[in-house]
């Protein structure tokens, strides 16, 4: 473990405790004395994501983020319940235990909380996830709600 203010290699671990984030360790550096704070958490396999084209990528949590804040923008939603959403929805995908995941199957997981938590975000999150070409398109999940 690098110092961040020193880069000495040895320090001393002087608390640690689990967090939300993985394991929380307070350090002190042996050589500065100054303390810092690290995070171990485990390493997951990664997952690859089958887009509508059938090209592959790996999968990226940041853009289920996005893609949730975009849709609550705003809503009266506060920001914690955002990353709690997401942070729901990796675990699930997560839980799969799949190596690859249909792009289909992801949205279909968000829509489904989403419209749980607030009919609008859901309406604005469908729009961009269906691809609405006109009016009508609308008209029909706000039949669905």
């Amino acid at each position: 473990m690098l110092c961040p203010f020193c880069s000495a290699t040895k320090s001393k671990v002087t608390d640690k405790r689990p967090s939300s984030e993985g394991v929380r360790r307070r350090r002190e550096c042996l050589k500065c004395e100054k303390r810092f704070t690290t995070y171990e958490k485990v390493a997951e396999s990664e997952i690859y994501v089958i887009k509508k084209d059938k090209s592959r990528q790996k999968f990226d949590s940041e853009k289920i983020c996005r893609g949730l804040d975009r849709a609550f923008e705003k809503r009266p939603i506060s920001k914690d319940k955002i990353k709690k959403l997401s942070q729901e929805i990796e675990e699930q995908i997560r839980k799969k235990g799949k190596r690859e995941i249909k792009t289909t199957t992801i949205g279909e997981m968000i829509m489904r909380k989403i419209k749980k938590l607030d009919k609008v975000a859901y309406i604005r999150f469908a729009a961009v996830y269906r691809d609405f070409k006109d009016v009508d398109d609308f008209k029909e999940v706000i039949k669905e709600i």
